[in-house]
């Protein structure tokens, strides 16, 4: 599997974000909060949120962004299979800015437990 972020996989559109942290399940992988709902055909999309209100700079917001996006990339592989198809949602909760490692490995635990409630479930 090639390690890439194509926009198939960006979530978008206000229903499909709202029908995800409506119906979705939560849980917090330090520093993320993570939102998750299984779906049936769509492919697995991802949504990466840092808040405006605990970072008002736009650069530092882009900046942990694209912390979570290359995690996200890098560790994909343990999410992604055939026959599971989910949405998810990354929002970064700390209030100050965590150095790579740490996004990398919360990034690591979240799909990794992910992976296993959609195995529990199938």
């Amino acid at each position: 599997m090639a390690a890439t972020f194509s926009k198939s996989e960006k979530l978008c559109g206000k229903l499909t974000i709202d029908h995800l942290y409506k119906e979705g399940k939560r849980f917090v992988a330090w520093p993320l909060r993570v939102s998750y709902v299984p779906v049936d055909q769509a492919p697995t999309q991802v949504l990466i949120w840092a808040p405006k209100s605990l970072f008002k700079r736009a650069v530092d917001r882009n900046h942990l962004r694209r912390q979570m996006r290359e995690a996200y990339r890098l560790n994909k592989q343990i999410l992604v299979q055939p026959d599971s198809h989910v949405m998810v949602a990354f929002n970064y909760m700390d209030k100050q800015k965590q150095p790579y490692t740490l996004i990398d490995k919360a990034m690591r635990k979240a799909l990794q437990k992910i992976n296993k409630d959609l195995a529990q479930q199938a």
